[in-house]
């Protein structure tokens, strides 16, 4: 049952991250080339505002439940298949990039109207989809 919920919250926080950002890169940024400069770098501010604050939610469940799954469950990492200590360690670098983007480009975009902020965040998010769409792949070459 506790391994059940864990699993639940785990792949719920994923959907919610890799899911939000798949929608912000394919779905909105094309979708605001339609709204003036002052406004747009507005829109950016709100979405970026909402979109991270979710994140700095999902993202700690998602490392607690993740290394629950493999400490409690499992034992450690010595005892699960190659493609968990993949996710955990790609789970990791986006957890740091996450990190990396909040206090860097999306500081200065909060402190400032710096258009250029707003590419270097798109940019980690980028990296970030990746990283999370390989995630996806590695977990499910384990059925």
């Amino acid at each position: 049952m506790i391994a059940d919920l864990l699993l639940v919250l785990h792949l719920l926080g994923a959907v919610l991250w890799v899911g939000g950002m798949f929608f912000a890169l394919a779905v909105l940024r094309p979708s605001i080339a339609v709204v003036p400069g002052p406004a747009r770098l507005d829109l950016h501010r709100q979405v970026f505002r909402r979109f991270f604050m979710v994140i700095w939610h999902v993202m700690p469940v998602m490392l607690a439940t993740g290394f629950a799954m493999v400490f409690v469950f499992y034992g450690g990492f010595r005892s699960v298949p190659w493609n968990v200590q993949v996710m955990a360690l790609l789970g990791l670098l986006m957890s740091a990039i996450f990190v990396w983007l909040y206090f860097g480009p999306w500081a200065m975009l909060r402190r400032g109207d710096d258009p250029a902020s707003v590419d270097r965040i798109r940019r980690l998010v980028q990296v970030n989809l990746v990283l999370g769409l390989i995630v996806i792949v590695v977990a499910a070459l384990n059925y």
